[in-house]
């Protein structure tokens, strides 16, 4: 969508500037001020996305002028750059608003180098930039909107595709021989990863995009059990076509291996055909919205599946296989859950009594949900550094070094495009945090900059002096752009260098030296940006990590130790929206150690320890969430009832945790993880008749115990002492 905006407001700018009859030159301008007054504004409301354009204006006007006097004055001209690039950067401490008018500023001031604006023609260069606005502004209000309802929408759309994905994996998964294996493993974990991903980006938009918080706090609800039942699923089909309990850990980490030897559920069984086919079933639950129904055969399918939740409708099979379908039918009531909350009220006609119970549990629990209201100052409280130990400051005179270098050398390379050097160090330092996540993307951009030149050439000389052909293959070169970003930035980088070749072809600058000389600065900008973050305020990559690594494990023991406290019996509170916070987290980390896990790093036992550890987490979060989603229900179910004897279980995993994050902290701390004997065997001992497999009772003591096994997991590659246990560890 903001690739589709950006080309719309591009194509408007460029028919509004040829019916005024303006040189190309100025088109070009008017081309490249459009798409930054598009990608720039990035606030959610559209109030708040309609100010910041109307600012950014004069900002872009006062760059623009700044550039055309400055032309002549050399060193006047390089200090104001530094300067402007510095205010840019620090921007980003106020916010998004503040951050889109740093880019508008630093862009514009990019575009006036590069059409070498010059004194007398700002009139005409302040009349592009104000049409150019004002195009930008009629496709992003009229033609694709941008309001937090529609992208909500689309967002829970995506997320129902994203379903059927994962559900249709699950189908292959069932199919699968030895050797395809391997294959549909890699497709399973990676379709649980978008459907997680979908969630998040939910969650991220559930306050703007919907009315009051009551129906947030039950859109996040229904979103949050049908991403656990989904995943549950794999698990538990994973687990009926193995020889023995497959690891949760198998779905988080990549390449870990799932014996094929043996099964319990034997291919083209009446067990195996049964599972397949409501797998299938349940696929087309997700896949169908509800005005699109017809007829009783959606309710019959549904009512079948749901029926999975009653002992009696499970087939003859083994235990394991028996998990399977019920985790079938749990996925069926989440998806009804879904429905209910995405497409609103239902006939009920066709209703089983299984379908029945679940919409009553579905109306108690919707009575009991209240909007999980964040408070503002969770977020500024998370960070409360001054000076140069903020962020954006320590950013800002980064960039301010690192681009000063990059103009010194860019005016060796080039007295007439050098600040190529100086947009690569700004871009390098975009949404990075250490020095191996800007080596990282230096890395990329030049590589991406690299095979763009090559395809700058080819359509440089295909376009020849066709200018409105070149300008239909820039709009192709910007939506790639945008839509690749997310993606692959290497790709992005591609996208943006072909389209500058078939830029310099319309202002008839092209020529092999020019795009050469496009890599040589590209080199440069990511070599100043490098060292300018190795030798200015750096952050190592180390550091970065380790402090992501204590939040994650900060979040979970909060999510862990109130999930625990509710299912003894304690107060109710917001664990979903702790889990969120866990989410995002662990999000961080990820991103964090992107330096260590990428196939350039030399470092191979630490790129494996790097993903066994996110993999851990990641596994870890997954039951976290799965406990809270359970835990939610204590205070208004009829199935699920707290139990005190879970508290000393929590405290154990809690006391744990501590344990870890001090050693990760290098805080001076006494005492080794318990290991102990298994959760499960605990309670057993009491005799308890809810141990039933397929019980809520056995699940959450499932989820305890691969938490606990998780945690110790945790403390082995982190040379955190262990005491009780030894070997490996399952999670």
């Amino acid at each position: 969508m903001a690739g589709l905006r950006t080309v719309g407001a591009i194509v408007l700018t460029l028919v509004a500037l040829a019916l005024l009859h303006t040189g190309v030159t100025l088109m070009v301008a008017g081309a490249m001020a459009a798409m930054v007054s598009t990608f720039a504004i990035r606030e959610k409301e559209v109030r708040g996305q309609a100010v910041t354009l109307a600012l950014g204006l004069p900002v872009a006007l006062a760059a623009m002028s700044l550039g055309a006097v400055l032309h002549s004055g050399i060193i006047a001209g390089d200090l104001f750059f530094v300067a402007l690039i510095f205010g840019a950067v620090y921007s980003r401490r106020f916010g998004d608003r503040g951050t889109a008018l740093g880019l508008i500023g630093f862009q514009v001031y990019f575009v006036s180098l590069f059409v070498h604006a010059i004194v007398p023609a700002l009139p005409e260069l302040a009349l592009t930039l104000t049409v150019a606005f004002a195009c930008s502004a009629a496709v992003r209000f009229t033609v694709v909107p941008d309001t937090p309802q529609r992208t909500l929408a689309r967002l829970r759309a995506a997320f129902r595709a994203r379903l059927a994905q994962l559900v249709a994996t699950h189908v292959a998964l069932m199919d699968a021989g030895p050797e395809q294996l391997d294959d549909v493993l890699d497709d399973l974990r990676r379709h649980t990863a978008r459907l997680h991903e979908a969630a998040l980006m939910i969650q991220g938009r559930l306050e703007e995009g919907t009315p009051d918080a009551a129906t947030a706090g039950l859109l996040q609800r229904r979103i949050a059990d049908a991403e656990i039942a989904a995943e549950r699923l794999g698990m538990l089909v994973l687990n009926a076509r193995s020889a023995e309990r497959a690891d949760t850990l198998t779905l988080h980490l990549p390449h870990a291996p799932l014996s094929a030897a043996a099964s319990r559920l034997q291919t083209g069984s009446e067990v195996h055909n049964r599972l397949r086919k409501d797998l299938e079933a349940l696929n087309l639950l997700v896949a169908r919205r509800a005005p699109d129904d017809r007829g009783t055969a959606l309710a019959h399918v549904r009512n079948r599946l749901l029926g999975y939740r009653d002992e009696d409708n499970l087939p003859q099979a083994s235990p394991a296989v028996q998990d399977a379908f019920r985790g079938v039918g749990e996925a069926a009531r989440a998806v009804l859950g879904l429905r209910l909350a995405l497409d609103g009220p239902q006939d009920e006609s066709d209703d089983s009594p299984a379908t029945t119970r679940s919409r009553e549990e579905f109306d108690a629990e919707d009575l009991a949900i209240v909007g999980a209201e964040k408070d503002a100052e969770d977020a500024e409280a998370e960070d409360e550094r001054t000076g140069l130990q903020r962020p954006t400051t320590r950013a800002a005179f980064q960039v301010a070094v690192g681009s000063t270098l990059a103009i010194i050398g860019g005016e060796f390379l080039s007295s007439q495009r050098w600040y190529w050097a100086v947009l690569t160090c700004w871009v390098v330092f975009l949404n990075t945090s250490s020095t191996g996540e800007i080596l990282v993307k230096g890395y990329r951009r030049l590589l991406g900059t690299v095979f763009g030149v090559i395809a700058g050439v080819a359509l440089a000389g295909l376009v020849g002096n066709h200018t409105w052909t070149a300008f239909a293959l820039v709009l192709v070169c910007i939506f790639g752009m945008f839509f690749t970003a997310p993606l692959s930035y290497a790709l992005m980088s591609f996208f943006v260098t072909a389209m500058l070749g078939l830029l310099y072809t319309v202002l008839n600058t092209y020529s092999l030296s020019v795009l050469v000389l496009r890599i040589e600065e590209t080199a440069l900008g990511a070599a100043c940006g490098i060292i300018a973050a190795v030798l200015v305020l750096p952050v190592h990559t180390d550091r970065r990590t380790d402090d992501a690594l204590g939040t994650v494990l900060d979040r979970l023991r909060e999510v862990v130790a109130a999930a625990v406290e509710q299912l003894s019996g304690g107060p109710a509170v917001d664990l979903l929206g702790m889990a969120r916070d866990l989410d995002t987290a662990l999000d961080d980390l990820r991103a964090s150690t992107g330096p260590l896990t990428h196939p350039i790093t030399p470092l191979r036992v630490r790129r494996q320890t790097a993903q066994y550890l996110v993999a851990l987490l990641e596994t870890c979060a997954y039951h976290a969430r799965s406990l809270a989603a359970t835990a939610e229900l204590v205070p208004y179910s009829r199935t699920v009832a707290a139990d005190p004897r879970l508290a000393h279980a929590g405290r154990r995993i809690a006391r744990n945790i501590d344990l870890i994050v001090a050693r990760v902290r290098d805080e001076a701390t006494e005492g080794e993880v318990e290991a102990g004997a298994s959760i499960a065997a605990m309670l057993e001992a009491s005799d308890s008749p809810a141990l039933r497999s397929g019980t809520v009772t056995f699940r959450v003591l499932r989820h305890l115990q691969r938490l606990d096994d998780g945690v110790v997991g945790l403390a082995r590659p982190l040379d955190v002492p262990v005491a009780g246990r030894s070997g490996g560890t399952r999670a």
